[in-house]
């Protein structure tokens, strides 16, 4: 039981609130889950934000979705355990710690390695936590005891495990590939890094003389300044208008070198003139070319960007002619008076050099994308470099087969495609970046022999030939290198611990639909070659957060919006319903003023409306259920609506319809708990017969307890706030039992009469509305209806809520309808006194218009019938409601146009 119930205060003040209640959470260790064999276990893992990072609108929807899953498991009695965390984030942290530095004109040279260490770990414990509170303003209820972060000692040892294990098997490797090199971060990118934006360039035509033939071949590039690189041209083995030219050379323009033609498929026939420039150390395509025709390999771009020299020559001459360089090291061309130049610099002279020797046909103006740094957004030059490389095609196709034999689902299910398209698609998987903050790659060379050795602890002698003389790789492992190990790493793997055994593997990993290249391919076919399982069973994906227009936030455009000045605004229960409420799977959504204000306004409504059931009980209020007989046909209705709502919402989150379930609960606290129950219940608070109104309070009391419940996944700061207050309340709401509709009482007759009843009193209450009738103006009324027990029973919520004076009830009324106005309902026509009230014309323009909105809803379902796909491939049930609604409007509109003839 709570210590004392609250008196809650007239205004609900999230501020005043929020921060109190999430640290009595911790303080008393309700987000902490113990590892308990007598239940089933639920959980997730959090997508580790990076230790840079501030909470942003992404983030704050990406953990309000994980939040309301794991609360929701929680109150439903799983060991729902969520793990938290952090990533070390290589690119940016090293990035921030430089920038700092520099500003105190140190470099990362002058503090030397295991300095710039001591800098970045300074950094990180000072400023990595931000996000970690952040995200605990938001009400996340991770299991804080268990964080975990990417380089802490465990996450290490797992990494280190993998590398040697993956090394051992021949899945990892070193050697020269092509890969997305960053002038500006000084590092390799994956595949995944690489961010497209369209860019204004040019296609440059240029003329390449042939050496047997004398005739200029023409072709066109992007990248001019590349063509000092060029091994070679290429047509297609087809091509009909360079049959005489197989076999043939061309003279490379500015060099005066000779390179061959070669006939291969990537020359497209179709595409300009069907003649392609072969740069095999500075373009993907161009690589493959390169080593389909055994070409020589000349690099001709430093790794910042700038053209190579002679001295850059040199280092390369001598790496070769000390026998240590690697087959597929490519060759290094001095660029003579172009060395030293960035790569925009060079295009500049080069073209005015090739257009000084006739070699330059035309400029033609182009748009395209272009591959930049998903971080500094420098463009991205295609390098050959010495990198270590993870094998995908073993890798891949457990992975594949996992999600196509359904062992693992994406929501929405249109995602699976996505997914294998990219893992069919994956080229192996560059995974070292030349960083220092980071996991360092564990692999020594020796300096005598040039022997390599992968190792979990630092050798000290050459296996080979006996030299301590041993230097360890000075790169780092890619971050998404641990976060791909991150859901069962954080367990306790390699180690079989009692979590990794009890917890594994995890449920529902929620992500947006921009990282399953990045993240969540690397996760699955890790989880499945390391630990033999797949790591989770659900891929909850979720879309971006965008502006009131459609727009994505940006820097750039200034329309992000902080979380964490919304949350202090409005609260953080408002910010999360408005980031769940109308969302869907998969699916972007748009945020606005307009939308956390409406979840501010529902959070003050439901605090209002439980202030006016506490301010209703006595002091010896006993709660509970009242005895059947006792109950009304409002409360039958109530509760059985209640049931119905717990039904709906709990098949929404299960399925993972999170938009769909806040939005019930929402609907029923607002509409038919707050403004229909409540305003029923306050006559009978005031009747002065005791036994209905501890009846009512006893309802009010019970449907509020449970539809705080309900709410709680969604709302859980105020939701905690107003359940204190209750009378019987627990310590807390956490961890109280989930509405199970199964067990909560329904009246399916009495609560479908009450609905009838209903729809009639809010169609007389709507008519009196737009005829401007005051609630003072009371009439009589006469009521047709096959259903005259809905109407008999609930007399006195006609006269109270529809303004009746006394009500007849008739199977088929055929008196006079003058002075009349009549209002139509699927099951009743009431026929009510006011014309002297009301203006003829007006109620036949109101009749007319209620007409045509009718028959547009009729035109709409009978459209969906006439469908076969729909009545086809739709659930069943939702055919048969199709059908029904379609029965109702044709119903209604047969009493409309009754209702207009009689006033005709």
């Amino acid at each position: 039981m709570a210590e004392t119930e609250k008196t809650l205060a007239k205004q609900y003040d999230p501020k005043g609130t929020e921060d109190r209640v999430y640290q009595n959470w911790c303080d008393k260790g309700y987000f902490h889950t113990q590892i308990d064999r007598s239940k089933r276990p639920f959980t997730i893992v959090m997508p580790p934000p990076n230790v840079t990072g501030q909470l942003h609108m992404g983030h704050a929807m990406d953990e309000t979705w994980q939040d309301i899953l794991i609360r929701y498991k929680r109150m439903q009695g799983y060991a729902a355990l969520w793990v938290p965390g952090t990533d070390h984030a290589s690119i940016a942290t090293e990035a921030k710690v430089v920038a700092q530095m520099k500003e105190e004109g140190l470099t990362k040279e002058m503090l030397g390695r295991d300095g710039f260490l001591e800098r970045a770990w300074a950094w990180k414990n000072k400023y990595g936590n931000r996000i970690v509170s952040q995200l605990k303003k938001l009400g996340c209820s991770c299991d804080w005891q268990r964080e975990r972060f990417t380089m802490d000692e465990g996450c290490s040892k797992a990494v280190l495990d993998v590398f040697v294990n993956l090394y051992n098997q021949g899945l990892i490797y070193r050697g020269s590939r092509m890969v997305n090199w960053c002038p500006h971060c000084n590092t390799s990118i994956s595949d995944a890094e690489v961010e497209y934006e369209e860019k204004e360039g040019s296609f440059w035509h240029l003329l390449y003389k042939v050496k047997e033939t004398g005739e200029m071949l023409e072709l066109a590039t992007t990248r001019p300044e590349t063509m000092l690189g060029d091994t070679a041209v290429a047509i297609n083995t087809d091509d009909p208008r360079y049959k005489h030219l197989h076999g043939c050379h061309v003279i490379l323009p500015l060099l005066n070198k000779e390179i061959p033609i070669v006939c291969d498929e990537h020359a497209d026939m179709e595409k300009g003139t069907g003649v392609v420039k072969i740069t095999p150390a500075h373009d993907p395509n161009d690589f493959e070319v390169g080593k389909r025709h055994n070409l020589p390999m000349v690099r001709v771009l430093t790794y910042d960007g700038r053209m190579t020299g002679a001295a850059d020559k040199a280092e390369a001459d001598a790496l070769r002619a000390s026998g240590r360089a690697s087959a597929d090291e490519p060759e290094v061309l001095d660029c003579g008076k172009y060395a030293g130049m960035t790569a925009m610099e060079a295009r500049k002279a080069i073209l005015a050099d090739l257009a000084e020797g006739g070699y330059l046909k035309e400029t033609e103006p182009l748009t395209h994308e272009v591959g930049t740094c998903y971080r500094c957004h420098t463009v991205i030059e295609p390098m050959i470099s010495k990198q270590w490389f993870v094998k995908m095609d073993p890798l891949a196709g457990p992975a594949i087969e996992a999600v196509e034999k359904g062992d693992i689902k994406f929501v929405p299910e249109r995602f699976t495609k996505n997914y294998i398209n990219w893992m069919k698609g994956s080229r192996d998987w560059c995974i070292s970046r030349q960083l220092w903050w980071g996991h360092r790659i564990p692999a020594w060379y020796c300096a005598d022999c040039g022997e390599t050795i992968v190792a979990k602890e630092a050798p000290t002698v050459c296996p080979k030939c006996g030299s301590t003389h041993l230097d360890q790789d000075p790169d780092t492992l890619d971050t998404w290198f641990s976060s791909a190990l991150w859901p069962f790493s954080t367990l306790g793997w390699p180690d079989k611990t009692e979590d990794l055994d009890f917890f594994y593997p995890t449920n529902a990993l929620v992500t947006g639909y921009d990282i399953i290249g990045f993240w969540v391919s690397r996760m699955i076919f890790s989880g499945l070659a390391y630990t033999g399982k797949a790591p989770f069973d659900t891929v909850l994906i979720h879309g971006l957060v965008r502006d009131s227009q459609g727009r994505k936030m940006s820097k750039s455009l200034g329309n992000g919006i902080d979380p964490l000045e919304v949350i202090d605004q409005y609260g953080a229960d408002a910010l999360r319903m408005t980031l769940v409420v109308g969302s869907t799977a998969g699916n972007d959504m748009r945020y606005s003023e307009e939308k956390v204000t409406a979840s501010r306004n529902f959070a003050n409504k439901l605090w209002n409306a439980s202030r006016f059931v506490q301010m209703n009980l006595p002091e010896n209020f006993a709660p509970g259920m009242p005895d059947e007989s006792l109950l009304d046909m409002s409360d039958k209705w109530v509760l059985s609506e209640l049931a119905n709502v717990a039904a709906e919402v709990t098949a929404n989150l299960d399925k993972y319809e999170l938009g769909l379930a806040a939005d019930k609960v929402e609907k029923f606290i607002w509409e038919i708990y707050c403004d229909w129950y409540i305003e029923i219940c306050k006559s009978r608070l005031n009747s002065g017969d005791e036994t209905q109104a501890d009846t009512a309070r006893k309802v009010l009391v019970y449907v509020l307890d449970n539809a705080l419940r309900l709410l709680h996944p969604f709302m859980p700061f105020i939701t905690e706030e107003i359940y204190q207050a209750l009378p019987g309340s627990a310590e807390t709401i956490m961890t109280q039992s989930w509405p199970d509709a199964r067990t909560l009482p329904t009246w399916p007759e009495e609560s479908a009469d009450f609905e009838t009843m209903m729809a009639y009193i809010k169609a007389v209450r709507a008519t009196r509305s737009d005829m401007n009738v005051p609630p003072s103006k009371k009439t009589s009324m006469i009521i047709e209806t096959s259903v005259p027990a809905a109407f008999e029973k609930g007399s006195v919520y006609l006269a109270r809520f529809a303004f009746a004076t006394d009500v007849t009830l008739t199977p088929k009324y055929e008196g006079s309808t003058e002075g009349m106005v009549t209002v139509v309902t699927p099951a009743a026509r009431g026929f009510i006194p006011m014309m002297e009230l009301i203006d003829r014309e007006k109620e036949l323009a109101r009749l007319q218009k209620e007409l045509a909105k009718n028959e547009k809803e009729i035109a709409m379902f009978q459209k969906q019938l006439d469908n076969p796909r729909f009545v086809e491939k739709a659930p069943a049930a939702l055919v048969e409601e199709t059908r029904r609604k379609l029965a109702a409007a044709q119903d209604k509109q047969a009493g409309i146009q009754q209702s207009i003839a009689a006033l005709s």
